[in-house]
């Protein structure tokens, strides 16, 4: 059947309608009549017992029981005589009649909205006619490669694209190919929508945007046919961009384990659509499939071979030039002060993507603004930086004196051990004001932007991590439950030593986890297969990592004891100090 919900809406409709007009009929129904003259004979001899009287209309029942029907020409006349032979009366007003246009106007005006919605929401043939993602933006000049910053790899490449897109049979003439997409890959952030405007906006063409998520529905075949829809109308509008954002929400693998049986059926057919038009473009149609995604590991490898996605650019967070550069970009609209630098915001904001730098210059305008400032200073930004990092101050929280001394000990056992260590990052901020779920934040900013990490960077990482419980401990012979994150990182670390990076003298360089986890990680890393003899050597490892550091630290900590107990008196008075003052605290202590 073509339109099953509506041949049912109809057919429910008529059955509706037939009992409606058939109750109405039971309703109206007549008794049997008599003329007037046998009725006023029956009541001259006594015979009526009872009367109804509806307008003109009189249902009468004699003393036999039986009902009968009549109509008086003058109830006013009759009245009289049924009084005189105590005839008891009831009344009641007329009765209204309804035509059967009438009677069925509501019924019909129910059936009619009935199927007007399930014809509006019936999915047996989803058209893509007048979606958003059909209708080309025009972003020409818009958004160019000027607006986006600190990425200048992914711009030359992709510049070959937009030539492609501008002049294709200058690459065509001596027989090469056009390449069919374009795929960019990198954390959330980075700048890979904003990269696809640049790229539509440089060629001036026009540009087709839509999310993975789009094409997914519960029925199948649904998203299989947004898919052709949509080719169809971007080969019109050749040549085009088609920004698909979130590929991997319907390119994942096929055959992946974990989705029921529906979900992957109309997955696995919207993505094999998705191949096959990606294979019945022809030499002459320009369009280029510029697709974005968190997650490259989990798409179906036929996406990633030659002849559809050609091009894979990586998106990495930027480094410090490419901070200044996307800082510049977006304080261009901003009142700085004179003093403020870009290259000094971008040397304290280590693995920033654009997003963040973005919001971070933002926050710093609307702080500002608060306080009615004429231009956005650098104690603005640095406050929208603890802002963005350790969450709003608590201003409200009432902390006892004793656990505001315990907080101050803590964060000073970071900071001691964070200054003295030789291949630790310097310390830039601390504070025992209570901010998001942390009651005191010691701040460590790199001086240069680190790709690689050494054995001794990261065992002096769990060194500092392991000094604030270390300081609780020397001070006050307890521990409380400040150090919670702290040892949940540190022990992350210690694992990732011992089972990924090789680090294990013991155990040697082997990996005991799985390999690539994407760019959003996916939680803990899977480990492998191992005997129980290697899991117990593995358990050894970790945990004297773990001691031997913590070792250090309380080494470190009791030769520094007058050091400890200045840092934390300073604390308690400021609540906040910088890495300069913690220098002078270190220089005047004995």
């Amino acid at each position: 059947m073509k339109y099953p919900i509506r041949n049912s809406v109809i057919i429910l409709g008529i059955v509706l309608i037939g009992i409606g007009i058939y109750s109405s009929w039971q309703m109206e129904k007549r008794l049997p009549s008599v003329d007037y003259t046998t009725f006023l004979a029956q009541l001259t001899s006594d015979e009526i017992r009872t009367v109804e009287i509806m307008g003109g209309e009189i249902r009468a029942t004699d003393k036999y029981g039986q009902n009968f029907q009549t109509f008086a020409p003058d109830i006013k006349l009759l009245l009289p005589k049924l009084e005189e032979r105590n005839v008891t009366i009831r009344a009641r007003p007329e009765a209204k009649s309804f035509g059967f246009f009438e009677s069925t106007l509501p019924l019909l005006l129910v059936i009619g909205a009935w199927m007007y919605w399930s014809r509006k929401n019936k999915q047996t043939e989803p058209a893509m006619k007048g979606k958003d993602s059909l209708v080309p933006k025009d972003v020409a000049g818009k958004v160019t490669f000027a607006d986006v910053a600190g990425i200048d790899e992914a711009k030359e490449e992709l510049m070959e694209t937009v030539d492609f897109l501008r002049d294709s049979e200058r690459f065509t003439r001596l027989g090469g190919r056009i390449p069919k997409g374009v795929l960019l890959q990198g954390p959330p952030g980075t700048g890979k929508t904003l990269l696809a405007k640049a790229i539509a906006g440089e060629a001036g063409v026009p540009f087709f945007s839509i999310s993975g998520s789009d094409f997914v529905e519960m029925y199948v075949g649904v998203g299989a046919s947004r898919v052709r829809h949509l080719f169809e109308e971007a080969k019109k509008q050749s040549p085009c961009i088609i920004f698909l954002d979130e590929i991997d929400a319907v390119g994942r693998s096929r055959g992946a384990s974990g989705m029921s049986q529906g979900g992957g059926d109309e997955r696995e057919q919207t993505l094999n659509a998705l191949l096959v038009e990606m294979d019945g473009f022809q030499s002459d149609e320009t369009v280029i499939i510029v697709a974005a995604t968190n997650r490259p590991d989990v798409l179906d490898p036929a996406l990633l071979r030659p002849g559809r996605f050609d091009r894979q650019v990586t998106i990495l967070p930027p480094d410090v030039k490419g901070r200044a550069m996307i800082l510049a970009v977006h304080a261009r609209n901003i009142k700085m002060a004179k003093d403020v630098t870009m290259d000094m915001v971008a040397m304290t904001t280590p693995g920033f993507t654009g997003a963040e730098l973005a919001n971070l210059m933002n926050e710093a305008a609307l702080m500002a603004a608060r306080k009615d400032k004429e231009q956005v200073d650098l104690a603005d930004i640095e406050e929208a930086k603890d802002k963005i990092l350790m969450g709003v101050e608590r201003k409200g929280m009432v902390i006892r004196d004793e656990e505001k001394k315990v907080t101050a000990y803590h964060e000073a056992g970071h900071a001691i051990i964070a200054t003295l260590l030789p291949d630790a990052d310097p310390v830039h901020k601390i504070t025992i004001i209570p901010r998001g779920r942390a009651m005191g934040v010691t701040q460590q900013v790199p001086l240069d932007d680190r790709h690689s990490y050494s054995q001794e960077y990261l065992r002096d990482r769990i060194k500092i991590l392991l000094g604030g419980r270390t300081a609780e401990q020397i001070v006050f012979n307890r521990f409380t439950t400040g150090a919670s994150n702290d040892l949940q990182v540190a022990t992350e670390i210690a694992t990732r030593m011992v089972c990924e990076w090789g680090m294990s003298p013991v155990l040697g360089p082997r990996a005991y986890v799985a390999g690539d986890q994407g760019f959003l990680g996916g939680g803990r890393p899977r480990p492998l297969a191992y005997s129980e003899a290697t899991g117990q050597l593995i358990d050894s490892e970790i945990n004297k990592i773990i001691e031997d550091c913590l070792q250090e630290s309380m080494i470190i900590l009791q030769g520094k004891d007058d050091f400890l107990h200045n840092l934390a008196r300073h604390l308690l008075e400021k609540e906040t100090i910088n890495g300069a003052e913690v220098e002078k605290i270190m220089k005047a202590s004995p």
